[in-house]
């Protein structure tokens, strides 16, 4: 995060003096700290506390198919979007097979946008914060691809009225998920995402598995590369050794895709 320094920085040069150069960058830099605070405690808590209700993932999914094809055309970025979603909520191979039909009939020109969000706020979504998470979630997928249509923008401000959902609040959503967007491209997101990949591999499973399948693979490996699994076999030091950093490889695998997919 630096967008802050160099705001700040700007900031003092208008003024021509150096003492307020360096007191923008102080500043600016402190709001870069908060700010990627914030982004952390947005990616790992992802508003995820419980199961959520059937009659809102249809929604979600209706709507969001509906909304990615609003321009014409549904995106390669928009689709893998919507399948992280899908893995992220925890659903099972049943449920995600249900998704993407509830996505596709969202893409038809028929379906009754209104009608399903304003059932939404009145049984799924009577929580504030279900509603919050509800447009974020769409945000997440249309701001997937390089830009937003302004048949898109007009279409979740109707999705946010319908939800009471005001204009400073979805500016906030939008910002942050912009800002979560940029951290993934920087040189730190990279090597995030490299730290993901790995833990996909100590585990052994495709990032497109489901939560039971990486918990699954988890307890396999486990059980393979437990130091106690090989006591019988009389191993020498080198392979007990060896036991030991594969049980933490794998351990530490498993709790970042847990923290990461909300895995219960």
């Amino acid at each position: 995060m630096y967008w802050g320094k160099i705001i700040g920085a700007l900031a003092g040069l208008v003024t021509l003096k150096p003492w307020f150069v360096v007191l923008g960058v102080f500043f600016g830099h402190q709001v870069d700290r908060f700010l990627a605070a914030q982004l952390h405690s947005f990616e790992l808590n992802s508003f995820f506390s419980g199961r959520l209700p059937d009659g809102f993932i249809q929604a979600l999914f209706e709507t969001m198919g509906h909304l990615c094809k609003s321009d014409g055309h549904v995106s390669q970025r928009e689709i893998r979007a919507a399948r992280g979603i899908m893995h992220r909520l925890g659903l099972g191979p049943v449920q995600v097979r249900h998704a993407i039909d509830w996505f596709d009939a969202g893409k038809q020109s028929s379906f009754p946008l209104l009608q399903t969000v304003r059932q939404l706020r009145r049984v799924s979504a009577r929580r504030a914060e279900l509603r919050l998470l509800f447009v974020r979630l769409l945000l997440e997928v249309v701001l997937a691809k390089d830009r937003l249509h302004q048949k898109e923008r007009a279409m979740i401000w109707i999705v946010c009225t319908e939800l009471d959902i005001g204009r400073v609040e979805l500016a906030q959503l939008e910002a942050m998920i912009r800002a979560q967007k940029g951290f993934r491209h920087s040189p730190a997101g990279d090597a995030d995402a490299q730290r993901v990949r790995q833990a996909y591999e100590a585990l052994g499973v495709d990032e497109s598995a489901t939560n039971d399948e990486v918990k699954t693979a988890y307890r396999r490996a486990m059980n393979k590369s437990h130091p106690d699994k090989i006591a019988s076999t009389n191993p020498d030091a080198a392979a007990v050794a060896e036991a030991h950093r594969r049980t933490r490889e794998v351990r530490s695998a498993y709790e970042m895709l847990k923290a990461r997919r909300s895995i219960r």
